[in-house]
């Protein structure tokens, strides 16, 4: 795949959460739509299938899957998505914005540009398209017949190996593309293992994997 100039077209891959924001949207997304006081109740009847996901014990998806059916089965899919939407206002304050400058030299470059998230579409997706970035490769949600969640995923939990594959369903034909990615934990380690050029961020900073120099652009 080339470019007009006969240049390898270049993919940007980005995480979402720690990423392309200063801290976790699930957190800020559940205290939006049930409250501070529900959250906590929440995460503490939940907590010893937590404290497993955190000892290894047990799956990242199924640990998370308990917690989005706890908080959102029987919601109909009319309002999650209204309240993923209204959600957009409050992620824009919790962008990272030196990210979101890298974000915007590529889509300056005509670079193909997706966010690759284990966050749930319809929260994700409203605040990515503010920010011109309309492949999002999130985990999705099954919704029934009559409309109303059903508290599962229809996709695996898009973290570790399934970041990968979820980038190969959107672009196929790996050797004829240049991968730049960026993320900032463990689940996105097989990504950047992946690229060509792979970034880790911390402290809000992204550094190339084989250096700690922090990159200013890409």
């Amino acid at each position: 795949m080339m470019d007009i100039n006969g240049q390898q077209h270049v993919i940007a891959a980005f995480d979402f959460d720690g990423t392309l924001t200063t801290s976790d949207t699930l957190i800020a997304f559940i205290c939006y739509t049930h409250g501070q006081r529900r959250l906590l109740l929440g995460f503490l009847r939940h907590a010893h299938w937590l404290l497993m996901m955190k000892l290894g014990f047990y799956s990242n998806g199924k640990a998370k899957e308990k917690v989005f059916s706890y908080f959102y089965k029987g919601t109909t899919h009319k309002q999650f998505a209204q309240w993923g939407r209204e959600f957009a206002d409050i992620a824009e304050t919790m962008l990272n914005s030196h990210m979101v400058d890298i974000l915007k030299q590529h889509l300056a470059k005509d670079h193909s540009v997706c966010v690759v998230t284990a966050g749930i579409d319809e929260w994700v997706r409203p605040i990515c398209e503010r920010l011109g970035v309309n492949i999002i490769l999130a985990t999705r949600i099954v919704v029934s017949p009559s409309g109303t969640l059903t508290g599962r995923f229809l996709t695996p939990n898009c973290y570790g190996n399934q970041k990968v594959a979820r980038l190969l369903e959107a672009f196929p034909q790996r050797q004829s593309y240049k991968l730049y990615a960026y993320g900032d934990s463990r689940g996105d380690n097989e990504l950047l293992a992946f690229a060509d050029m792979g970034f880790h961020i911390e402290h809000h900073k992204c550094f190339p994997i084989s250096t700690r120099k922090a990159c200013k652009s890409s």
